[in-house]
């Protein structure tokens, strides 16, 4: 995991669960500053749950995760769509204003130079003109839209994407992975969790191919081998079976074990 460009994030023996059931173990290494990294793994494989470790959701079980550059409250860090309540009374604007809480606080009323950095936010991802519409009236890809306007807003050089493509449009797609290459192109750091390997083939130099371990880390072409996807599959389905096992072997007590999708 080395590279010429230094480590902006660096994982030292890292070991991520839920309940004492480890979802990542024994993590080691470190992301180059710059690198526009995909993450990619069967479910269950660990992918959100490393994001989760890196942005502090979760802590750690074992290991450390250490940051060169930035500062963990800095990371801009966009969450499966799934776990936002479109029934919240906001409009796009407000929404998208939220990216600059950390800056203003959530009380404090924006200055000129903030309002305009807001309206760019918005244009930059196709919304001008959609600002006062709620957002439970919106798609879930003009949603999806707004929240990348809010990552904008973060200007943070560390960007994590935790399945930023699931159920939106083609033309969504391609215009929010348009905004990844520029963010790319300025020098960020870019991780992605991802589903789609004709995707990642396309966009993404490097990838981590996750079944709960590393399974493999490098150029994209060589990760996405048949070889190491078969490797990654029997991992997880080992897994699966253990995870099982326990479960069963837990349900007279109550305590079963959990399965984390991602």
């Amino acid at each position: 995991m080395n590279s010429v460009a230094p480590p902006i994030v660096r994982f030292n023996n890292l070991t991520l669960g839920y309940n004492r059931h480890p979802a990542v173990h024994h993590l080691q290494g470190e992301i180059a500053s710059g690198s526009l990294l995909a993450v990619v793994g069967p479910n269950g494989a660990g992918k959100s749950t490393l994001l989760k470790g890196i942005v502090g959701e979760l802590r750690p079980m074992q290991g450390r995760i250490r940051f060169n550059g930035v500062k963990r409250e800095d990371v801009a860090y966009l969450p499966q769509q799934s776990t936002l309540d479109s029934s919240f009374p906001i409009v796009i604007h407000d929404f998208v204003a939220m990216g600059l809480w950390a800056q203003f606080g959530a009380f404090r009323g924006f200055d000129a130079p903030a309002r305009r950095r807001i309206e760019e936010a918005i244009a930059a991802v196709g919304l001008s003109g959609l600002e006062n519409r709620a957002i439970g009236q919106v798609s879930g890809g003009q949603l999806q839209r707004a929240r990348f306007a809010r990552v904008i807003l973060q200007n943070s050089p560390l960007v994590l994407l935790d399945e930023p493509y699931g159920a939106i449009d083609a033309n969504t797609v391609r215009d929010l992975a348009r905004l990844v290459r520029s963010w790319s192109g300025e020098g960020r750091t870019v991780i992605s969790v991802l589903h789609d390997f004709t995707h990642v083939r396309e966009e993404y130099p490097e990838t981590l191919l996750l079944a709960r371990e590393v399974v493999a880390r490098g150029p994209t072409a060589q990760v996405l081998s048949e070889a190491n996807l078969q490797r990654a599959r029997e991992l997880a389905e080992a897994q699966g079976e253990i995870l099982g096992a326990a479960a069963i072997c837990h349900a007279d007590t109550g305590a079963v074990a959990e399965h984390h999708h991602g």
